[in-house]
């Protein structure tokens, strides 16, 4: 800010303003119905944020223009696709989050019972054993750091631990991508579909019209013939 504070300034006020403006005339061109689109709710609460004063109470809110970069996700098509997607595959994400909120809790119950004793700073209470089960769960220093200190006590600990990476590493998370990639599939195939029933709009509109001057040729057709 102390060399090119000024510049930046000016740069963040004139890109604002091209914002405003933009946003100004969309409202104008659509009326009413440009409050019922989703898209335009977020560029008209994004935008609302960067004019929050600088000074004062909300001051605090004026860091969220950061949030203009948002914009992009509006503006670019394919961005608009990976977000629909994202939003359509959130209800079946929940149901994933939920079996495996009760996958963790299950193996968080055991390893307390199992392992609490010998290392409470690990799996001292279902809490601790849950967010190092996470920490497992991720592979992050899983073996050397949690597991084979474990299983110098209880030999036998790997019955618990693979078992447990194998249900959330390499089965449940997977779900996630899962879903993620029947969703964008869904959101591509909708789109290929709006694509299809504007070309087939387009196409009979054509149709009609050639119809119609086939029609009018015809007519003029016989017209002539009768003149002559």
């Amino acid at each position: 800010m102390a060399a090119a504070g000024g510049f930046l300034i000016t740069v963040d006020r004139l890109i604002l303003s091209v914002f405003v403006v933009e946003l100004v005339t969309r409202i104008y061109a659509y009326g009413p119905r440009f409050f019922t689109g989703a898209w335009n709710l977020f560029d008209t609460v994004i935008i609302g944020i960067a004019l929050v004063p600088a000074t004062g109470p909300a001051s605090v809110l004026r860091a969220l223009r950061i949030l203009r970069v948002l914009r992009l996700i509006s503006v670019v098509p394919s961005l608009r696709k990976v977000i629909g997607g994202l939003m359509a595959a959130l209800p079946g994400m929940g149901s994933v989050v939920l079996l495996m909120a009760l996958v963790f809790y299950v193996f968080s119950v055991m390893a307390t019972k199992l392992y609490g004793a010998v290392f409470p700073e690990w799996f001292g209470s279902i809490a601790a054993s849950a967010y190092t089960l996470f920490q497992v769960m991720t592979l992050e220093s899983w073996s050397m750091g949690i597991v084979r200190p474990v299983m110098e006590e209880f030999p036998s600990a790997w019955l618990f631990f693979l078992p447990f990476i194998l249900c959330t590493a390499f089965t449940v998370l997977n779900l996630f991508i899962g879903i993620m990639v029947s969703a964008m599939q869904q959101e591509h195939e909708q789109t290929a579909e709006k694509d299809r029933q504007m070309i087939h709009t387009e196409t009979e509109l054509v149709l009609s019209e050639v119809r119609a001057l086939r029609k009018e040729v015809a007519e003029l057709r016989k017209q002539t013939s009768e003149k002559t």
